[in-house]
């Protein structure tokens, strides 16, 4: 059993999944559940302890004061969004509670790792980064992985082979100016286009489908759960574990001057490196325009840091 602690903020539904999951998958020995609503998080934590027997990790519920200590501090918190809100009515609300939360988790472990999982996830992303006080490499964000995830699956099962057959990358933004990394798009190894030929119009239908596949599913339920704290509980895994795998988070990317997604390598520091990524000249345009996309909304927010 993992002597690590790992924490998490945010008691809600996508929180007590990634808790339920971390637990299951007995990543860390340790888990501490925080949470503003002090009553959900002593009912989650009760409910979450009774499943530990399967794993004897440890589950309670703690204080930012305990989280500024572990390992890894995942964020959950942060407001919906709600019909007829925009991406900057959003923002307003998730940075008052990031900011909130970061300030009480003062001073954080200079080798902690902060993972955003809140929306719009490449904002918050940068925000941190400058308000955590860690290097940029320990503050990363979910980014496009569970994107990715659904890309991946979606071509599997049309392929009737096994998921970890296919490599399969969507880049940029987490959000409507996400792109697939066709050009880079392997089964077993083949390019995509020797395995499965399709025309422009099938490959935009996939990624339209994938792209609006968590809409689909929070217009019939309400939220997004099991898939995210899969994707999150990977990237607890290889960081925990100095796994080194290749994913793709929402990081700060110098040349395009803000955080989005592309393929990184993540070990115990968070983002340990890359690896050259070959875009076409295609997807390098769509890539480029994503990225100003993110960065006129940091522009417009430039207020709150």
């Amino acid at each position: 059993m993992s002597a690590h602690t790992i924490a998490i903020i945010g008691a809600g539904s996508v929180g007590s999944t990634i808790a339920h999951t971390l637990i299951l998958r007995r990543v860390v020995g340790d888990l501490i559940l925080v949470d503003i609503d002090d009553e959900l998080c002593r009912a989650q934590v009760d409910d979450l302890s009774d499943g530990t027997f399967l794993s004897d990790v440890r589950i309670r519920q703690g204080t930012l004061e305990d989280a500024r200590k572990a390992e890894i501090t995942i964020v959950t918190a942060g407001a919906k969004q709600r019909p007829g809100d925009t991406r900057l009515d959003l923002i307003d609300r998730n940075y008052k509670v990031l900011h909130s939360v970061l300030a009480g988790m003062q001073p954080m472990r200079p080798d902690a790792v902060l993972l955003l999982v809140a929306n719009p996830v490449d904002v918050l992303t940068a925000m941190a980064q400058k308000m955590s006080g860690l290097p940029r490499e320990q503050v990363l964000g979910s980014g496009t992985l569970l994107d990715s995830v659904r890309l991946t699956r979606m071509l599997a099962h049309r392929l009737k082979v096994a998921d970890r057959s296919v490599h399969a990358t969507i880049i940029g933004e987490h959000g409507d100016s996400q792109c697939v990394a066709w050009s880079a798009t392997t089964v077993s190894g083949q390019p995509l286009a020797r395995v499965l030929p399709l025309s422009s119009e099938e490959l935009s239908t996939i990624a339209n489908a994938t792209r609006d596949k968590a809409g689909s599913i929070i217009a019939a339920k309400g939220f997004t759960s099991f898939g995210v704290a899969a994707a999150t509980t990977m990237l607890c895994e290889s960081i925990i574990f100095d796994q080194r795998h290749v994913l793709p988070v929402s990081h700060w990317r110098e040349e395009l001057e803000c955080c989005l997604s592309l393929p990184a390598v993540l070990g115990r520091k968070g983002v340990v490196g890359g690896l050259p990524f070959k875009l076409d000249e295609g997807e390098q345009d769509a890539l480029e325009k994503s990225a100003k996309s993110i960065r006129d909304v940091m522009a417009m927010c430039a207020k709150y840091v």
